[in-house]
Order: C-alpha cells, then structure tokens, then sequence
C-alpha cells in the first residue's frame, strides 16, 4: 500500500508546521519555556527541510528517509515535553502531546522516496559556477598586477 502524502506535500507541511510553532505560543500567551522549546523545534525543522532531497529543499543534500526519522524525533521530543513540564497549563502540555503525534504521524504517512535527486537547484547551482567563475576571474586579475603571485 502506498502511504498517501507525497514528498511535495510534505515539503508544504513542514513549513506550514515550522510557522505555526513560531506563531502558537505567542499568539496563545504561552510561557518562554514553551516559546523557546518551540521556537528552536521551527528553526530546527525549517534548517532541515531546506536541506533536504524533496521537492521544497534548497540545498538537497539529507536524504527523504533521515529527514523522516528527525521529524519523527521531534514528534517524540514534543510527546516527551508535555509529560515533562508539568508546572504548564493542561492545555499547552495538551497542545504539545498533540504536535509531538502530528510530527510523527506524518512521517509514518509520507512516502520516503522522492522523485528529486541529490543536487542543487538550478538556479542555485548557476550562480554558484558564476561565483567560482568571478572568483577565478579575480585572482588572474591580481596575480596579474603582483609579480610576486605570477607563478601560482
């Protein structure tokens, strides 16, 4: 049986989740513990999702499955966060139980393999050969005006 969420869908998760850890807390009132505890789970999942080898990666280099197994942590660091804080109200102990099964939920759902291979994105990769090419270009230049260079 194929799991129904494609890589691409997940991708649209992953920062849609990323931005409602931001926002929750703060919009709810919640303490800073909680903020911060969800606040660095967003960063962590955006920094991973922008390196990873789906559709919405930027830099596509951590394979589909590894990106899986860390939401999943993530989901269970949550789970393991409401058991733990107990001075917080019920509902935000609820609240972070509940993100904990949404994160792992969605990575038993999402398919691990993805149609997108192991490279940088187009766009990407032409401005960094156009860098390297600059870079090139102005060392000649300066290898050019100090003789002592000439010969490297």
């Amino acid at each position: 049986m194929q799991k129904p969420i494609s890589t691409r869908m997940h991708g649209v998760l992953d920062y849609m989740t990323a931005g409602f850890l931001f926002a929750l807390p703060r919009a709810m009132g919640w303490s800073k513990t909680v903020t911060r505890l969800m606040d660095m789970a967003g960063m962590s999942a955006t920094a991973y999702s922008l390196m990873t080898r789906y559709e919405l990666g930027l830099v596509r280099v951590l394979p589909m499955k590894a990106h899986l197994a860390m939401d999943a942590m993530s989901g269970a660091a949550f789970f393991g966060a409401s058991a733990m804080l107990d001075d917080e109200d019920p509902e935000v102990r609820a609240c972070l139980a509940s993100i904990g099964v949404w994160e792992i939920a969605a990575a038993l759902m999402t398919r691990s393999e993805s149609p997108v291979r192991g490279t940088l994105p187009k766009g990407v990769r032409q401005g960094m050969e156009q860098a390297g090419r600059t870079a090139k270009s102005a060392a000649r230049k300066v290898s050019e005006q100090v003789p002592a260079l000439q010969g490297l």
